[in-house]
């Protein structure tokens, strides 16, 4: 078991969460006035998904929510972090707003306030309508604008309740996994595209910025980023060109221009794609946040590849034999350089980790428990982590577990579990699995020192 004498360096009013995404556990991809995602669309591609499946009913969150809420307050979680379904509150090309759809996260935001648990929603993680991804999507202007006005929507109904707000989750997914590399939804692979995407991505976050602004007396801000230190594979000129690349693409292209640096221009030279810039974009998506989240799976080693796509590099296998089920390179440390990088280069003022965990080939054992020591020693490893960036000085305020439950994990379907509650999808029994119990002892340790 990990030494953990070290979390005595987070802070007193330490947040302890867990996270999740609402089209990989609400189901009920058809209920009270929801429309299709182009996730809906993407899962129901031939060979998009791992075995065709679909979030279709995932873990029926939409109906068991007050069970997962009692799951939540067993685990002892001060905040949770969801996302909001956009499809559910705008379903269509007229733009109308739902009501129905707002009344699912009315009630949520309530049961959660009432056993005393923080919401922290997202308003975008992936889940465009399909309407506006018919329209154009993210490589428009105008999806971005439709995206601030979804977000007034949002905020008018949770506004007087909710005040920490998340406005997009891992952009760089959204761009560069959904439009360039093709493996996620839309599935494109069109360079051009994912550029002005990233852009308008960004220019959505901004707006909703200002919207949240207007709209909620109080409100605490941020944005969500998937970031990775990284590495050349081999001391190279090549190679350290390629990690210098790599840095652009998966890190400081989500970063710098929304802390008021602008788009790298090393990157806008590799590239080779026109921003589409209107003046005043620019401050609007550098607009003040309160705070900056960051989702830590792994670190990248990469090498160069010059006769591949823009940015010319790819990843090769880490030198640790340990990988999660992904398999993703168990990394912790690099944990604690995301922090520190944050902090020291970056001048964050609040942190949250807004996403950390691990895939595991969990078994439930014959008196029905699920024993997931695997899982539960990265927990520990990474809470290390985090304390030692905390004792070194980076403004870390809250960990959010991900995930809270197994769910539809992406394209890779059901095969991958996440979870810190184990999922039996076929009854969509819950089971808290040896991690979660872990989870909540330190919870619990923590808070009673």
């Amino acid at each position: 078991m990990t030494d953990l004498s070290a979390l005595s360096s987070l802070p007193d009013d330490f947040l302890w969460g867990a996270a999740t995404a609402a089209y990989q556990i609400e189901g009920a991809a058809a209920a009270d006035g929801r429309a299709p995602s182009i996730w809906d669309t993407f899962a129901r591609t031939p060979g998009r998904v791992a075995n065709g499946d679909t979030g279709d009913t995932a873990c029926d969150h939409y109906h068991r929510w007050p069970e997962d809420i009692a799951l939540m307050r067993r685990l002892g979680l001060g905040a949770y972090r969801f996302s909001i379904a956009w499809p559910r509150v705008v379903p269509h090309a007229d733009d109308r707003v739902n009501p129905a759809g707002l009344d699912f996260y009315d009630r949520l935001v309530d049961g959660l306030l009432a056993a005393g648990i923080r919401p922290f929603p997202t308003l975008y993680h992936w889940d465009l309508p399909q309407a506006q991804q018919d329209r154009g999507g993210w490589p428009e202007r105008a999806t971005a604008e439709r995206f601030a006005e979804y977000t007034a929507a949002v905020a008018a109904r949770l506004g007087d309740r909710v005040t920490d707000w998340a406005t997009l989750n891992e952009p760089l997914c959204s761009a560069w996994i959904g439009h360039l590399d093709g493996a996620m939804a839309p599935g494109l692979t069109d360079l051009t595209a994912a550029v002005r995407a990233s852009y308008h991505l960004h220019l959505g976050h901004g707006l909703a910025v200002r919207v949240l602004r207007e709209t909620v007396r109080g409100a605490r801000i941020g944005l969500v980023n998937n970031l990775s230190p990284v590495r050349p594979a081999t001391d190279s000129e090549a190679d350290r060109a390629a990690a210098v690349r790599a840095d652009g693409h998966v890190n400081r292209w989500w970063l710098d221009p929304v802390l008021g640096r602008g788009y790298p221009h090393d990157m806008r030279e590799v590239y080779g794609v026109d921003l589409p810039e209107r003046d005043g974009d620019l401050d609007l998506i550098a607009a003040p946040l309160d705070w900056l989240g960051l989702n830590y799976y792994f670190r990248q080693i990469v090498t160069a590849d010059p006769t591949g796509p823009a940015p010319y590099f790819r990843q090769v296998p880490g030198p640790n034999p340990e990988h999660t089920a992904m398999p993703w390179e168990v990394h912790a440390p690099g944990l604690e350089e995301l922090l520190l990088r944050l902090t020291r280069e970056y001048g964050a003022r609040r942190i949250y980790v807004t996403e950390n965990g691990s895939a595991y080939r969990d078994t439930v054992a014959p008196d029905g428990t699920v024993h997931d020591p695997e899982r539960t020693a990265f927990l520990e490893r990474h809470l290390a982590a985090c304390a030692r960036a905390t004792a070194q000085g980076a403004p870390l305020a809250g960990y959010f577990a991900w995930s809270l439950l197994d769910n539809f994990e992406w394209a890779y379907g059901y095969d991958k579990r996440f979870g810190l509650v184990h999922v039996d999808y076929p009854t969509q029994r819950r089971t808290i699995k040896t991690s979660g119990h872990r989870y909540a002892e330190l919870i619990t340790t923590h808070r009673g020192r």
